[in-house]
């Protein structure tokens, strides 16, 4: 005679797609954190090379950059030599579930922690929505689609904005695949340590 099926061993492989988001989201963010400093450093300083080179032949006079946060791609370095050529502003969260907003930013201007704990100027000047985003990604698929933390707040923006150009910043090892949604909308390109993805 079988024995009934113990409960405690049953599992629905058939997670929803919030589910499996969210723990590939988890995943990715632990080997983001396991990079070597020295792999950071050099990955880094190849990522602005290649938005650089990216930016030299899309001559954009706004761009939104991003200040980083758990361990994304520091480009601070990029940020000062894109401020002698371009306006550059940085995004706040005005209020949970509505779109970004941006204030101007140069390198060296004072910073204060916002929501969230990203740091932003301390002198909030608003801007139009910049012409280009350079978005940092947790992960992201070969058809460019990002995977962010799930706030969403890039996805509300985009909406409301979709002439914006999207640039996604990501190390290579984040690379992944995951179940797509009806009104994801992949970005224009992805920048990596590796080179540019179209």
């Amino acid at each position: 005679m079988s024995l009934p099926p113990d409960p405690n061993t049953l599992r629905d492989d058939r997670q929803t797609p919030d589910v499996s988001k969210k723990s590939l989201r988890k995943s990715l963010l632990e080997i983001r954190k396991s990079l070597a400093a020295s792999l950071h450093l050099d990955f880094d300083r190849a990522i602005s090379r290649h938005i650089l080179r990216y930016l030299e032949n899309h001559p954009f006079k706004t761009v939104g950059v991003y200040l980083p946060i758990r361990n994304e791609p520091d480009l601070s370095g990029l940020y000062t030599e894109l401020s002698r050529k371009v306006s550059l502003s940085l995004p706040i969260t005005p209020a949970r579930d509505q779109p970004l907003q941006f204030v101007r930013w140069q390198p060296g201007d004072a910073l204060v922690k916002g929501a969230y704990n990203v740091l932003i100027p301390e002198k909030q000047e608003p801007v139009a929505m910049p012409e280009a985003l350079l978005i940092p990604c947790v992960g992201y698929t070969s058809g460019r689609f990002r995977l962010g933390y799930g706030g969403g707040f890039f996805d509300r923006t985009l909406a409301a904005h979709p002439g914006t150009h999207t640039i996604g910043v990501a190390y290579s090892c984040l690379k992944t695949e995951f179940e797509t949604e009806e009104n994801d909308i992949p970005l224009h390109c992805i920048i990596t340590e590796t080179g540019i993805m179209l």
